[in-house]
């Protein structure tokens, strides 16, 4: 494609939260677009748009509104037209997106695996009765509390950088970050230890990045389209799919991760009570095209299996 490409006169806008993490996502993506066409790094605009979920940090994200706290003022600017693309951590998006605006590119996805860090613990089993660990994430605060019953699951919110903070200065023993982050960031040497997904299963989209563009706008969705990675979509398709059906959010323990072999997917998920003390799990394959079918059968399997109320909050 070489019509209507951007120059640095009219430059590509291209949407974005603030945090380091999210920055190196949205050069990621520039990177891309200007090997994918030849373009200067003129011919691009990295807009920062600070989101709900950025300027409260001092409460559960379960308190405040769910996982739209990280996107909705950056798909409020991308309708409005003053930005041209909005780059997301998929693992932070609703499943639904607003009217105007579709979700088709998706960049190769990074390692998906969570990461253990602790500055005295190589792992968990290593924490003694009581010992703290921090973790915003209802998904790891249940599987935390499934597999180590006596330790104490404190919230820690904030960035890479403020969590690891608030770990240097003793809020908690230990944390949990995405490895995909820290790779991203050059700071792989930060994790203890990867967590295997045996062990921890990862959310939902863990480790993909996802390019939002208004829908009709063809010269946008001609570009992505060259950039766009089929087999990170097809895994996220059967990823979406499983949690859209489960109606998941912020305020739902969940996990899932869709791996490929050739033409078959293989699909498992988890669901767990927010106190960690049931869990619901599946394992299953199909071909890659009814990867999205998958998704919703195993979900609806696991919700027949858990029951009415299985995710009520009680903490």
């Amino acid at each position: 494609m070489t019509r209507d490409l951007p120059t640095p006169t009219h430059p590509l806008k291209i949407g974005t939260r603030g945090s380091p993490l999210a920055l190196a996502q949205a050069h990621e993506t520039q990177h891309r677009l200007q090997a994918a066409f030849d373009l200067p790094a003129a011919a691009f605009e990295i807009v920062v748009i600070r989101t709900t979920g950025d300027r409260v940090q001092d409460r559960p994200l379960r308190e405040i509104g769910g996982k739209g706290l990280f996107t909705r003022e950056i798909e409020a600017a991308l309708l409005a037209g003053e930005i041209d693309i909005a780059v997301h951590s998929m693992k932070d998006m609703p499943v639904v997106q607003p009217e105007g605006l579709t979700l088709d590119c998706y960049l190769p996805r990074e390692d998906v695996r969570d990461a253990f860090v602790s500055g005295g613990a190589a792992g968990l089993a290593d924490l003694p009765e009581g010992a703290r660990v921090g973790t915003s994430s209802l998904r790891r605060r249940a599987q935390v509390l499934l597999a180590f019953p006596h330790l104490e699951v404190v919230e820690f919110r904030g960035n890479v950088q403020t969590r690891l903070k608030k770990l240097a200065d003793g809020v908690a023993a230990c944390t949990f970050l995405a490895m995909a982050g820290l790779n991203r960031l050059g700071r792989a040497d930060v994790a203890t230890a990867p967590v295997a997904p045996e062990v921890m299963l990862p959310a939902v989209a863990q480790g993909a990045i996802g390019i939002e563009r208004r829908t009709g706008d063809t010269r946008t969705a001609d570009m992505l389209a060259a950039i766009h990675d089929g087999p990170t979509g097809a895994r996220l398709a059967a990823e979406r799919a499983f949690l859209a059906t489960l109606d998941g959010s912020c305020e739902t323990p969940i996990a899932g991760l869709a791996e490929l072999s050739g033409g078959t997917l293989r699909l498992r998920g988890e669901i767990l009570r927010p106190d960690g003390r049931a869990r619901h799990m599946d394992d299953a394959t199909a071909p890659v095209e009814d990867g999205a079918a998958l998704g919703r059968e195993m979900a609806a399997r696991l919700l027949a299996e858990a029951g009415p109320g299985f995710f009520d909050w009680r903490g």
